[in-house]
């Protein structure tokens, strides 16, 4: 446990980035030192379900776009070794500046530990470097930047003695299922039917009871570990077998006994999760109940913002996000920006969680989840939008917002919700962290590069449109990339990014898929 003069130490340190913080949107001169550090401070059980969840402190790497600044120096820690090819395609990214300069400013740093840990435990377990580390730093001008926030990182922060661009960690509650619904309640946010947070299978079976007397009608209900990672915590719960126990049939007390039963009847979209585990991970983490949202058409759209250490609250994008898995509740991709029949409605709204989260003290990226039901004429169809969670961490529409900012020095305007390029001209993206075959397998990023060059797919700095790349260290184990197409509509995103993918099926067409 952090002792209360360390966390008061903590948050001295915080209160001095407002003198060294800055928008990445800005041409900074001064003297500044950030360390990266992108470690998935998570469950680690839960975040094994993620195919190449290894691979992903490489989702950091946009962060090289500060290096545009003269100087600025980054220090970049990893677990492993990065590619030096993945570091050198960041680097040749940046405009207006010699990759050759931004190299001499890039300190990059690994555990050598591949370990199921989080990666900032391994860099606290080590003290020669973080000795290291005091060496190459200078206190009063350097700050930490990181995936999430957790008490690791508080302990980091203190051990260096330079603040920590995050959320605090006592404010972690809003970041989970519950707290999440707490938040909305308060800012008069439409959100499902649901319960409070429960430690057993009796209090969930109970919970799911009550919720269904509260809306008689329901066929399903997703059932959250209070801290589950891109859907990979979710459940589904199917009432429609139930008839028999429906409200208005049998007693509470039955019926609460008989969804107990029923909770090993779960649909889990981790296709390797099992009952009896995930009936530990609910005595562990906590659960919530939760109505799920029916409906023909559905979009999953969400709004990401920040928290500046000016105290400001930023939007900064809208996405629909692409999600599957077995009930569809997996996150796999996005498209920017969000439909315009909602995605200022959906910006209002985050506005709000967002000042809400700030007198809270919270600090930093935050995204909102929502779903958005079609309702009446197709022709001229309203949104029915409901909210279902909070993420108060970097998240899967993090990396490609800031790679299209990198890549084209633009802009996001809240007025419309539309980005802009240094040229005024409107851009689009369609990105993803699954695209994933097996005939993939065994690519190096060097092979990757050739492919995409031949076709003519990278991105095209003078047209402003292509293909940007990350998570290429995932590629050759597991055959599964990152990617953000940027086109000049969303059909012509949604086009180059089925280029990418028939260019990177023929180049690997026959190839053995047992490799």
């Amino acid at each position: 446990m952090t002792s209360p003069a360390h966390k008061n130490r903590f948050r001295q340190l915080q209160r001095q980035l407002s003198q060294r913080w800055c928008s990445a949107d800005t041409f900074d001169t001064e003297e500044r030192q950030i360390v990266v550090v992108p470690s998935l401070s998570l469950n680690q059980e839960e975040l094994q379900k993620v195919e190449g969840v290894n691979y992903y402190e490489e989702r950091l790497l946009f962060s090289l776009i500060r290096l545009r600044n003269p100087n600025t120096r980054i220090i970049y820690l990893t677990s492993q070794p990065l590619h030096p090819s993945i570091v050198d395609y960041y680097l040749e990214l940046l405009p207006g500046i010699p990759s050759s300069h931004a190299r001499e400013r890039l300190t990059l740093l690994a555990t050598y530990d591949s370990s199921q840990k989080p990666l900032t435990q391994k860099v606290l377990e080590r003290p020669r470097l973080l000795e290291r580390l005091r060496r190459i730093l200078d206190p009063q001008r350097a700050y930490i930047t990181c995936y999430n926030s957790t008490n690791l990182e508080r302990q980091l922060s203190l051990a260096l003695d330079i603040p920590l661009l995050a959320l605090d960690p006592d404010l972690l509650k809003w970041g989970t299922k519950s707290g999440s619904r707490e938040i909305f309640k308060r800012c008069q946010i439409p959100h499902p039917a649901g319960s409070d947070l429960v430690f057993s299978e009796a209090d969930l079976a109970a919970a799911i009871a009550d919720v269904w007397e509260r809306v008689p009608d329901l066929q399903r209900m997703v059932i959250k570990l209070d801290e589950g990672f891109s859907g990979e915590g979710n459940a589904i719960l199917d009432l429609r077998p139930l008839a028999t126990i429906a409200p208005g049939t049998v007693g509470t007390a039955a019926r609460s006994q008989a969804l107990q039963d029923a909770l090993e009847t779960l649909s889990f979209q981790c296709p390797t999760e099992t009952w009896p585990h995930f009936a530990a991970k609910i005595h562990q983490l906590g659960a919530i109940a939760e109505a799920f949202i029916e409906g023909d058409y559905k979009q999953s759209p969400s709004v990401q913002g920040r928290i500046t250490p000016l105290g400001t609250v930023e939007i900064l994008s809208t996405h629909d996000q692409e999600l599957g898995g077995p009930d569809g509740q997996i996150f796999l991709g996005c498209s920017f920006p969000a439909r315009s029949d909602y995605r200022l409605e959906i910006q209002a709204m985050g506005q709000r969680i967002g000042e809400e989260l700030a007198a809270q003290g919270a600090l930093e990226r935050y995204g909102v989840d929502f779903i958005a039901v079609q309702r009446g004429d197709p022709a001229a169809p309203t949104w029915d939008l409901q909210a279902i969670e909070i993420n108060l961490r970097k998240g899967g529409t993090t990396h490609p917002l800031m790679a299209m900012k990198m890549l084209t020095e633009g802009r996001f305007n809240p007025r419309d919700g539309l980005f802009y390029t240094k040229q005024e001209q409107v851009r689009y993206y369609r990105a993803s962290d699954n695209l994933q075959k097996a005939q993939y397998r065994g690519l190096l990023p060097s092979d990757l590069m050739d492919i995409i060059v031949s076709n003519r797919l990278h991105f095209n700095s003078i047209l402003g449109v292509g293909a940007a790349f990350h998570l290429m260290g995932c590629l050759s184990e597991y055959g599964k990339l990152g990617l953000t197409c940027i086109g000049t509509s969303p059909a012509h995103a949604n086009e180059l990014y089925d280029q990418v993918v028939a260019a990177l099926d023929a180049a690997t067409e026959g190839q053995d898929e047992g490799a």
